[in-house]
């Protein structure tokens, strides 16, 4: 796990799923986050953790171009999955969306069947046979523990699930499409302990088999789930590193605050 703070910038690995070179984000005239450079190595789960407003979640959308239909949003410097440079114009976002998957903080189940939400990613980017749909949602909602709860009301609303299920529907879809790379967007904000308990033991099943990278408020999740650890705060990258390392040995003072709860993890006052 490397990156640049201001103590400088280093070469990045090998290893790296994805990698950031100097990149800002921005929208108009107003910069969000300045000279990004930073790895994700392969098979590990990273959270990113900061003060609301530091940029974590515009950071985590961009590896995905899901900022790209924001009124004036605006990049510059390099995103690359393996050596594919994402923000290229040879690269469709929708074949980017497939290998860099995305959850969100609150679930957000299609207007359709339990089944049709799990394989609408699988048809619309023809993965499979008709015939073999049925045997991909049973696999990918077995995976998430879903299975025994809805395989007799397949063709039912995903509404009338709990939110917790609700979420880890959602997750199960994100999976059909087989990523390479999995965003987390504070998934468990909205849940309660044991849906939490779950979606964190279903994270850690994942691994190494996929990369994760959380956005998390919480750290006891942070330092619980991750192998590696960000530090955002006012638009900057502060400090990176192994996450037992940065919460036990932190090198900023900025982050040893943050960490130790002198900093308001809502960004107020």
């Amino acid at each position: 796990m490397v990156g640049s703070g201001a103590a400088g910038t280093t070469l990045l690995e090998d290893t790296d799923v994805m990698h950031a070179h100097q990149v800002s984000l921005g929208f108009g005239a107003t910069t969000i986050m300045r000279d990004i450079s930073v790895g994700f190595p392969k098979g590990t789960i990273t959270a990113l953790i900061g003060p609301s407003g530091s940029g974590k979640t515009t950071f985590l959308r961009a590896l995905n171009r899901m900022n790209d239909k924001v009124r004036d949003f605006w990049h510059h410097g390099q995103i690359s999955l393996y050596d594919d440079e994402i923000y290229h114009a040879s690269m469709d976002p929708l074949v980017l969306r497939r290998r860099v998957g995305m959850v969100f903080q609150r679930p957000n189940p299609f207007p359709m069947s339990i089944l049709d939400n799990i394989v609408s990613g699988v048809r619309a980017h023809r993965m499979a046979k008709r015939s073999e749909l049925r045997d991909i949602a049973e696999t990918r909602l077995a995976e998430v523990g879903l299975w025994s709860h809805v395989a007799d009301r397949l063709h039912d609303s995903p509404f009338r699930l709990s939110g917790g299920q609700q979420q880890m529907l959602c997750l199960a879809r994100a999976l059909a499409v087989e990523p390479e790379v999995l965003l987390l967007d504070e998934p468990t904000s909205s849940l309660d302990p044991r849906s939490t308990e779950a979606v964190e033991e279903l994270v850690r099943r994942l691994t190494p088999g996929l990369t994760v990278i959380i956005v998390t408020h919480d750290l006891h999740q942070a330092r619980r789930l991750s192998d590696n650890t960000i530090f955002f705060y006012e638009g900057c990258m502060i400090e990176t590193a192994p996450t037992s390392q940065l919460f036990t040995r932190p090198e900023r003072p900025e982050t040893a605050r943050y960490i130790g709860g002198e900093v308001d993890p809502t960004g107020r006052p």
